[in-house]
């Protein structure tokens, strides 16, 4: 189910590069629907991954995707307070650490 956003409430950003050609990431929110908490979607997004890209390791996809998310979802997530779920655990000590790769560099760049 669709949702419209309430930007008074956090969001939830959920991504995935997992397939080898493609990324995805959904915008979730919690809202009280009916009476009853609820969470729904605010929006899909996917991308094919480009050759190179495609050929990247697993924690360069994903965080290729999130840099994308936060591109693409910017109008939501500005301001707003927000949680990102992924399933590939490196990514966050990969942003983190000192690197001379132009991608890593670039990305972390992107994200903060």
């Amino acid at each position: 189910m669709l949702i419209l956003p309430d930007f008074e409430l956090p969001f939830k950003l959920y991504i995935d590069a997992a397939c080898s050609d493609g990324s995805g990431a959904a915008l979730h929110q919690g809202q009280i629907v009916d009476g009853e908490p609820r969470e729904g979607v605010t929006c899909y997004l996917s991308r094919k991954l480009k050759d190179s890209e495609a050929r990247y390791g697993a924690t360069q996809k994903e965080c290729l995707c999130l840099v994308l998310a936060l591109e693409k979802l910017h109008y939501f997530l500005e301001g707003a307070v927000f949680e990102i779920y992924k399933n590939c655990t490196a990514l966050k000590s990969s942003l983190n650490m000192n690197t001379t790769n132009r991608h890593k560099l670039r990305w972390q760049v992107a994200i903060q």
